[in-house]
């Protein structure tokens, strides 16, 4: 079974009672349909809605995990601190081993990753411990699906949660009620305003990560992170309809590329160009 370690991301334990509610007032995702067997994507968002952290939740006996990038870990726990107050929770680091693994099969101990469409499993400790080193492998099985993650592939307070999918993949709730950033993110979904998605690119050669993607010589995208020829890029998707319906070569560095609806996501390009609302650009 292929399995990669995953050096580049950390976790944090929340702990105590409290620590469900406290998360679900805060975050995206719908934690109250987080089961026991599946780490579930979410973001915690600033007050205009741009995601200021993205990390998979998981259960634990004590409460929950965060899996999120290893360079953000300190940062989010001090966020999280900041609106703790007075609940009774524990927020705390732990140095585990974190590992990716993907199979048809269920591995005993695996959660099932969420942002895919199945097939892909975390493990963390010691059952993680003994996770091969495919990482590059991993690597592009998370590009072939279009699947973005913070820090790796955009900074923080940079896109909003439409922009990277988590309205594709449940790491955005519309019906749980209010959390940090909610009424911009629910603005975007009922006015059918995202136009900026990621999107697989393939390309005829090699990519650079954050070269702009053009069509006859205007941008509509920018490259978020390749391996070789295979990337992800973030794309105006209504400027890239508007090129495609005209025939227009699309290119990045003047490599002439294709681009590609992620496979699981249910979004489609438009069939004509709009401008997005103040403040969802």
């Amino acid at each position: 079974m292929p399995s990669a370690r995953l050096t580049d991301r950390a976790t944090l334990h929340l702990s105590g009672e409290e620590a469900k509610p406290f998360l679900q007032n805060l975050v995206t995702a719908d934690l109250d349909k987080l089961d026991a067997g599946e780490a579930r994507p979410a973001a915690l968002l600033t007050p205009q809605g741009k995601i200021l952290f993205d990390f998979l939740v998981s259960a634990t006996p004590e409460g929950l995990r965060l899996d999120v990038a290893a360079g953000a870990r300190g940062d989010l726990a001090k966020r999280l601190t900041l609106y703790k107050l007075r609940a009774r929770i524990a927020i705390a680091p732990v140095d585990e081993a974190v590992a990716a693994l993907w199979d048809e099969a269920v591995p005993e101990g695996a959660l099932a990753d969420r942002r895919f469409s199945g097939g892909v499993f975390r493990l963390y400790g010691e059952a993680a411990l003994g996770a091969g080193e495919e990482s590059e492998a991993f690597e592009r099985l998370r590009l072939s699906a279009g699947i973005a993650e913070a820090e790796r592939d955009f900074p923080a307070s940079d896109v909003f949660p439409h922009d990277v999918l988590l309205d594709q993949n449940e790491g955005v709730s519309f019906r749980k009620g209010c959390y940090v950033g909610q009424e911009v993110v629910s603005r975007m979904q009922h006015r059918g305003t995202a136009r900026r998605r990621v999107m697989v690119l393939r390309a005829e050669r090699h990519l650079t990560p954050g070269a702009v993607v053009e069509a006859a010589g205007k941008p509509v995208g920018t490259v978020l992170s390749a391996s070789g020829s295979l990337g992800i890029g973030l794309m105006r998707i209504d400027k890239l309809a508007d090129a495609l319906r005209a025939g227009q070569v699309v290119s990045a560095d003047g490599v002439p590329l294709e681009t590609e609806v992620p496979a699981w996501a249910g979004y489609t390009l438009p069939d004509a160009a709009a401008e997005p609302a103040e403040g969802e650009r």
